[in-house]
């Protein structure tokens, strides 16, 4: 009913004396007004400029936006797009390496800060790596000594947790969360029916005489072997 209307309408605008319908040249009635706004619904008046709230930090988001936006820059012979930030410390440096004093003690500075940080950084994280493995080594001892059997592992397992001192890394071997750890035992079940499958395939070619029963056998084998290279590549315990 709405289109009939609407098609009659059009019609009766076409045969209106200096007016035409057809191509950017819509109805009347459905063209907007002087004064009226296209988006009614749109920005509320004034919340551009509005103070941020007491959670936002617009000033950083700036701060941030500006020093990853991208812009091309010369390298050599050619030119090459780099964050903001990244061209800022390649001028610098490059004017430190040609002997300016101020550029040279800036950049001292700013790196030595750099390598406290992370020297830091990684220093907490060891830590609570290894607060975290003895801390669930003696529950799991306490655990154990009491025979309680019924209490879900941790996630991690402080096994899974390889700290290694000297060089500074933390690196987890299995699941960290019970979604990782349903993929981990979905993965395990696949790899205990390969080495079974591959074991009795082994078994049966031993008696084997047809030799195409045999190629098959070997052909499956070969299979398995090569799925099971994956799986302990993802697990290699």
């Amino acid at each position: 009913m709405s289109g009939q209307g609407g098609d009659k309408q059009s019609r009766a605008l076409a045969l209106r004396p200096g007016y035409e319908v057809g191509y950017a040249k819509p109805p009347e009635a459905s063209r907007f007004r002087p004064g009226q706004s296209g988006n009614p619904l749109g920005r509320p008046k004034g919340t551009k400029n509005r103070r941020p709230a007491l959670h936002e930090e617009r000033m950083k988001d700036i701060i941030l936006d500006e020093a990853y936006r991208t812009i091309t820059v010369r390298d050599g012979d050619r030119n090459v797009t780099v964050p903001m930030a990244q061209a800022i410390m390649r001028s610098l440096a490059v004017n430190a390496a040609r002997g300016q004093h101020r550029a040279q003690r800036l950049f001292a500075e700013l790196l030595a800060a750099t390598e406290r940080s992370r020297a830091d950084l990684q220093e907490r994280y060891i830590g609570a790596a290894l607060d975290y493995k003895i801390a669930w080594e003696r529950e799991l001892a306490r655990r154990d000594a009491l025979g309680i059997t019924d209490q879900p592992p941790p996630l991690p397992h402080p096994d899974h947790v390889i700290v290694d001192v000297r060089n500074g890394t933390v690196r987890m071997v299995g699941p960290a969360t019970k979604e990782e750890k349903a993929e981990w035992d979905a993965i395990l079940a696949e790899k205990a029916v390969l080495e079974d499958s591959v074991a009795q395939l082994r078994q049966a070619n031993e008696t084997e005489t047809d030799p195409e029963e045999i190629a098959d056998n070997l052909r499956y084998i070969a299979l398995g072997e090569e799925k099971l290279v994956l799986v302990r590549k993802i697990m290699p315990g």
